[in-house]
């Protein structure tokens, strides 16, 4: 069977693209030359293919001179498949997520059913919602689950500026992590590939490590976003048990200096210096539990004081 053959609009037909541009292209070398018969010019396959190549990378974020040099490597006898795998790799999705669409009704019923313009055009801007053109009232959601977090923070009384704010903030700092992640990859898997084209097996096996390599930057981030926010989450609330010990004469036991042992505090003598103490929260919930809330300093003291006596008595005791 032949192969196909296309004049200059049939090939711009059949890639989407026009005849200007088709001859741009080959202006600027990235089109081969056309087969030439008589008073037309011939094109196959290869060129239909080429285009693709080509238009599949602009839409990747590169620029007509860099596809230039990557075209150029690849024709001196190196493959491009590799690398196009390579750029697809990269390009795909980093996450596991389906993207959903929602209707506008949805939408404002997931927030409590207020119409909030305002809110909604922020989440268009921050890229939490897709408009679609061709379906007015309706937007694709590229993160579901970002959505909802924003929907159960709402619910729990957070304004939605608020959590516009807190996004773009967290933005920040992500970027900043993406970005160490990637220094620190390049620099000790990926330079080897970055010194020099590399060849069509050297592109698949950055691929295949861009792959392995993907989840771990989310794992890393998981792990430790747990541990900060178990370490901080029990710092916070153990701070507010202990503003809200109740005042019952006696300063919280976690809060005062004790007494040197053996000495009682004279009558009008100003009370000791304050001095921070943290105590576990499975401390303080137990003695709440045994006591009750209002009496949780007053034990705790009581119980601290019991225990520096004994000790001072049972220095008193002879020694055998």
């Amino acid at each position: 069977m032949p192969e196909p053959e296309y004049r200059i609009e049939d090939l711009a037909h059949h890639s989407g693209t026009t005849v200007r541009t088709i001859r741009a292209y080959q202006d600027r070398g990235l089109l081969p030359k056309p087969e030439r018969r008589g008073r037309a010019n011939v094109y196959r396959d290869t060129h239909l293919a080429r285009l693709r190549q080509i238009s599949g990378l602009l839409d990747r974020g590169y620029t007509l001179a860099s596809i230039k040099e990557l075209l150029d490597a690849w024709d001196t006898g190196r493959g491009l498949g590799g690398v196009l795998g390579l750029v697809a790799e990269i390009d795909g999705p980093w996450s596991d997520e389906e993207p959903v669409r929602i209707t506008r009704a949805e939408l404002d019923g997931r927030f409590g059913g207020a119409q909030d313009d305002e809110a909604v055009a922020d989440a268009v801007d921050l890229g939490i919602l897709l408009p679609l053109p061709s379906s007015p009232g309706e937007f694709l959601v590229p993160s579901p689950r970002e959505l909802a977090v924003a929907a159960e923070l709402h619910a729990a009384g957070v304004p939605l500026p608020a959590i516009s704010g807190h996004l773009r903030e967290l933005r920040t700092h992500v970027e900043h992590i993406a970005s160490r992640f990637l220094d620190f990859t390049t620099e000790h898997v990926f330079q080897q590939f970055l010194d020099h084209p590399p060849t069509d097996e050297e592109a698949t096996e950055a691929a295949s490590l861009v792959r392995r390599l993907r989840p771990l930057a989310q794992q890393t981030v998981d792990a430790e976003l747990a541990r900060a926010m178990r370490t901080l989450a029990t710092r916070h609330l153990q701070q507010h048990l202990d503003a809200w010990a109740p005042d019952t004469g006696h300063e919280p036991a976690t809060r005062r200096t004790a007494p040197p042992a053996g000495k009682r505090q004279p009558t009008g003598e100003q009370p000791p210096a304050l001095e921070q103490v943290t105590l576990p929260a499975a401390t303080v919930r137990a003695v709440r539990a045994l006591v009750g809330a209002e009496n949780v300093a007053t034990f705790i003291a009581a119980a601290a004081e019991r225990e520096v006596q004994a000790r001072v008595m049972d220095g008193l005791l002879p020694r055998p």
